[in-house]
């Protein structure tokens, strides 16, 4: 089956992708193309689909690098292939070869270039880590390699959109007290309940960190379960786990 993959305009002069399920060797509840070893599918299977999402990119296995992610706002440059994954959820470069990933199952996963400079980053954008500067910090270290945020576009993949994403009002006022200009990005949902904005979140910080040219593909993961992973739907069906999407460029 041929790999599904989402490409957007902006990113143009780069070998890049947002990966859906389509194309994958994995079965059951990981259906598709689950490139996520921290999933409890077979390490073997999802070594193949990593193969195949290389090989789409033009680069070997060992040149797909990734990281650690843990939730948070660090971003890691990355000069030479190595097998080490370092905790962070960002990650840029300026090597030419080195395909840059990101996995994701609701969260944003972000690609960016500085085409003029040779520079690309890819980050993995959840609600914490977007609140908490994962995106300025993935920008800030493509800057220290050459780019110039006037240059820079950044493009948001397949990622839960509001409608989906019923969250609490504590949740909201966590938001809303670090910035009141983020009630926004909150509408009202069921009682007691209210639906975040995540993408347009993502957008807003891209912008107010100087990246003129961004976008959203306008996936949502959650409302497409044929062809993307999704957390929170899992948890909703109750299903044991969930396969992770991944998203990738290189120079």
């Amino acid at each position: 089956m041929t790999l599904d993959i989402i490409t957007h305009d902006l990113l143009d002069g780069t070998q890049h992708g947002f990966f859906g399920r389509g194309g994958g060797a994995s079965s059951g509840v990981f259906a598709g193309l689950n490139c996520g070893f921290g999933s409890s599918d077979q390490h073997d299977i999802v070594a193949i689909n990593r193969g195949r999402v290389a090989k789409a990119l033009g680069v070997a296995d060992t040149h797909l690098m990734g990281v650690h992610q843990i939730h948070s706002a660090d971003c890691v440059t990355v000069s030479e292939v190595s097998a080490d994954k370092p905790k962070a959820d960002a990650l840029v470069t300026a090597t030419k070869g080195i395909a840059l990933s990101v996995l994701t199952a609701d969260c944003q996963p972000v690609l960016f270039a500085d085409k003029d400079a040779g520079v690309i980053g890819a980050a993995h954008a959840g609600w914490q880590g977007a609140l908490n500067g994962v995106l300025d910090a993935t920008i800030d270290a493509m800057v220290g390699l050459g780019a110039t945020r006037e240059n820079i576009v950044a493009v948001i993949g397949p990622s839960i959109s509001q409608k989906a994403y019923e969250v609490g009002i504590d949740f909201a006022e966590r938001f809303i007290d670090e910035d009141h200009a983020n009630a926004r990005f909150f509408a009202n949902g069921a009682i007691g309940k209210m639906q975040f904005d995540l993408p347009a979140f993502g957008l807003a910080r891209l912008r107010a960190a100087g990246i003129k040219d961004a976008a959203w593909t306008r996936h949502c993961t959650y409302a497409n379960p044929d062809r993307f992973y999704s957390y929170r739907r899992t948890c909703h069906n109750k299903e044991a786990d969930y396969g992770r999407l991944i998203a990738a460029i290189r120079l």
